[in-house]
């Protein structure tokens, strides 16, 4: 099994080509498909399909959204737990005020780095997450967003 690829600001955002570009294509295209023939040529069938390929097409919209929302629970998780172990006394009284743009963001900030970032994100009441994340210097893989 082949190591992943390093990971930056640059190159971590995931695109499955055969979900975010095939499949989504298949579904613009079936919902304009549908579209177009109800309204050209107007029955209560072609008006069904439109709506059934409207409902697929927010269900895949949906699903992703979903599955991002759930990743950013476990993440927020996973990072309060992080910073209890690596941040310093003052700042690990204050773990309870990040936001979860913030944890999110932080998690690419490696354990040296990170007291340092998490003080300022703080200090400065940041809560942009690509802004967080274009500060970190050393990047912390994430290999299994979704």
């Amino acid at each position: 099994m082949t190591s992943p690829a390093p990971q930056s600001y640059a190159t971590h955002r995931r695109f499955l080509f055969g979900f975010h570009g095939v499949t989504f294509a298949i579904l613009l295209a079936n919902v304009i498909w549908w579209s177009v023939r109800a309204f050209r040529d107007f029955s209560w069938e072609r008006v069904m399909l439109l709506f059934l390929s409207v409902g697929v097409a927010l269900l895949f919209l949906y699903t992703r959204t979903f599955a991002s929302g759930n990743q950013d629970r476990i993440i927020r998780l996973e990072e309060r737990l992080r910073l209890a172990r690596v941040l310093p006394g003052e700042l690990k009284e204050r773990v309870d005020e990040f936001t979860t743009d913030q944890l999110v963001a932080l998690r690419f900030a490696s354990d040296q780095e990170l007291p340092e970032l998490a003080g300022r994100v703080l200090r400065d009441g940041m809560t942009d997450r690509e802004a967080i994340k274009q500060m970190v210097v050393s990047w912390r893989p994430d290999h299994q967003r979704v």
